[in-house]
């Protein structure tokens, strides 16, 4: 039995380290802009190493991204990062992130150049935000809402062409990504006085983080309209789930606007993820 646990209690540790939730939506990113670029007529060989490229490689940043955070999650009491808990090393979060990059690389080339040359793009921009872009701040910020906007454009390079709805859906996603980043910052504020992270909160306040936060937010509800224009989105399957993420990202701004405490801000971080989860179930609808 404890043997048992250990192993449970270890796999819980890697996954949290890694992300991997992040990973596979990351992936299901990918799937989604094959699925509008090509029609449901593309190689199943390669959508399947897309997969793995969004996951192998998101995976490796995430667990870069803890080695080099390590002092300042312990300042922010960041109990649900397994390397502040005591349950990994730093060094394992190192080997993770070397591990993995490779498989990364591997599945892109399986897929084309192009592919490769993306990824390679996108993940040396995350090791550099890891390492030093991070202290930028709204830089920072940038980076991450870019990187959430990437696998939709992936999944366009993987089907060989990138169409209009692939751009738009990576423009709600950049910019909810962008205000999920900046309302991070609220929460990190103090800890992240230790590494000098000059994020929007530290730098012009928590109110107006808040408040820019809000409207990046209500502004990806706008931009969510975009798809009805195209014939391929006005169906139920798209708009029944993207009201109810639209709801939810208003409800999140309201909250955001009226203020809120520090230490509300990761519930709502939580939220904004289903809420984007369920913008994805949307553009899925819409694919098919």
């Amino acid at each position: 039995m404890t043997s048992k646990t250990s192993t449970t209690g270890t796999f819980k540790a890697v996954w949290q380290l890694l992300r991997l939730e992040h990973g596979i939506m990351y992936g299901i990113a990918v799937l989604v802009g094959i699925i509008i670029t090509s029609d449901m007529a593309f190689q199943f060989d390669k959508a399947f190493f897309g997969f793995l490229t969004a996951l192998f490689l998101q995976a490796s940043a995430f667990a870069l991204n803890d080695y080099f955070d390590y002092e300042v999650d312990v300042a922010n009491k960041r109990f649900d990062r397994p390397l502040v808990r005591g349950e990994l090393k730093k060094e394992h979060a190192l080997f993770l992130a070397v591990f993995l990059a490779p498989a990364g690389f591997i599945s892109a080339l399986r897929i084309s150049h192009e592919a490769f040359l993306f990824a390679l793009l996108i993940t040396a921009m995350g090791y550099a935000y890891d390492i030093k872009l991070k202290e930028f701040g709204f830089a920072g910020n940038v980076y991450i809402a870019a990187s959430m906007a990437a696998p939709f454009l992936f999944g366009g390079i993987v089907a060989g062409f990138v169409e209009l709805p692939v751009v738009v859906l990576s423009a709600i996603a950049f910019v909810s990504g962008l205000a999920r980043e900046i309302m991070k910052g609220i929460e990190d504020v103090e800890g992240d006085a230790l590494r000098n992270v000059r994020t929007v909160a530290r730098v012009r306040g928590i109110d107006f983080a808040s408040k820019l936060s809000a409207m990046l937010f209500l502004t990806s509800v706008a931009l969510s309209f975009l798809p009805l224009t195209l014939p391929e989105f006005m169906d139920l399957k798209y708009i029944i789930p993207v009201a109810v993420t639209d709801v939810m990202l208003i409800s999140i701004s309201r909250k955001l606007i009226s203020g809120v405490g520090k230490d509300e801000i990761g519930k709502l971080r939580k939220d904004t993820l289903k809420a984007m989860f369920l913008g994805l179930i949307a553009f899925i609808g819409g694919a098919f």
